[in-house]
């Protein structure tokens, strides 16, 4: 199954312009500018930028199905192995003893102890007191993490008229700034126009990797001096889509562990003067987690995403962790749908989620 969602036509493409004017006024330039896309990357900051980036063009679903096979391969390979090793001869008698195993090998995976109870009971539901295959357990587990990761409403959000607002939130190091580039270039390669905003002003390295982004992708980005108000260049991105008619504002947000009080301050602040120029954004606050923090992603960024009134979640860093059963209970205790995972290192690496790919993915690959 395809995990890419390109929704705008080449038609639509000639239509609206991929980036705006080359110089950009501003409200205050001071504390906040206006880059153009075709400005060279200063030297210090090159090593901040992905390597070797892959020219925007609509990608293939078959190959990104083999990422997330990737990706989730030594999760797989744990879980696989793990469940194998229950099978010492052609099948196995399912009961209390076998169950244990079974659960343990699960929570191995960090899935946590409710998802991994719900698929414990459903192979008892189904096989209690019978001698069972592996291909029969494998599928049946299969198909309670899909049942887990189900959700209705996966696809990322688009305003009827003028640009999608989406702020990106995330405590540090959860892999922030490097996602707003991916989703940036996927948007870039399914032919939207964007505008980035670099609102983690308290992070000066920050501002710098979003700006390299920009330059690679070939997108407009607004940005200003250290320490300014996240709220000016919030106000002044939107202000710039509007004026090149770009189809998505993408804004960065400060990543730090702040206490609940100060970090609903501050985003509302940003939510008001966003509204301001358009009254219904955002339209998506996503959230990004961390795939290779297990269990403590979620208690992390549980008050941030409730501080943040997030719409969705992004899931980074999932290549090569052993902890991709993580994103059973993030959809579990966050109730909020998994719109995006990442892949890899370079900016092509980012896939809309699929629940049942994914599921396949997770167990055979």
């Amino acid at each position: 199954m395809a995990f890419w969602r390109s929704k705008k036509s080449a038609a639509d493409t000639a239509a609206a312009p991929a980036t705006g004017p080359a110089n950009t006024p501003v409200n205050d330039p001071e504390s906040a500018t206006s880059v153009p896309s075709d400005s060279p990357p200063p030297a210090s900051e090159s090593e901040s930028a992905p390597a070797n980036p892959e020219p925007a063009e609509k990608p293939k679903g078959g190959g990104v199905f083999s990422k997330i096979t990737g990706g989730l391969q030594k999760t797989r390979r744990v879980l696989g192995t793990d469940i194998r090793d229950l099978f010492k001869s052609a099948g196995r008698l399912v009961d209390d003893e076998f169950l244990d195993e079974l659960f343990a090998r699960l929570i191995r995976t960090d899935m946590g102890t409710k998802p991994a109870n719900l698929i414990r009971d459903e192979v008892a539901k189904k096989y209690r007191g019978r001698v069972v295959e592996l291909e029969e357990v494998i599928q049946t587990i299969t198909e309670e993490i899909r049942s887990q990761l189900r959700q209705d409403d996966g696809d990322l959000a688009k305003a009827k008229s003028g640009p999608t607002v989406i702020l990106v939130v995330g405590v540090n190091g959860s892999g922030k700034t490097t996602s707003i580039g991916k989703l940036s270039h996927y948007l870039r390669a399914a032919r939207y126009s964007l505008v980035l905003g670099a609102g983690d002003t308290f992070r000066a390295a920050a501002v710098e990797q979003l700006t390299i982004w920009s330059e690679r992708i070939g997108c407009e980005i607004v940005k200003g001096n250290k320490g300014v108000d996240p709220a000016s260049i919030a106000y002044q991105t939107v202000e710039k889509a509007l004026e090149i008619k770009a189809d998505y504002a993408i804004i960065d947000t400060a990543g730090r562990l702040q206490t609940q009080k100060n970090l609903m301050q501050e985003l509302q602040k940003i939510r008001r003067v966003i509204e301001k120029k358009i009254p219904d954004a955002p339209h998506e606050v996503l959230l990004v987690l961390d795939a290779t923090a297990g269990q403590n992603a979620i208690s992390q960024a549980k008050g941030f995403s409730e501080a943040a009134g997030c719409t969705g979640i992004v899931l980074a860093k999932l290549d090569g962790s052993a902890k991709g059963g993580v994103v059973l209970p993030i959809r579990d205790q966050f109730q909020l749908p998994v719109k995006f995972v990442g892949l890899g290192e370079g900016m092509q690496d980012m896939a809309a989620f699929d629940p049942d790919s994914f599921a396949d993915a997770l167990l055979k690959g």
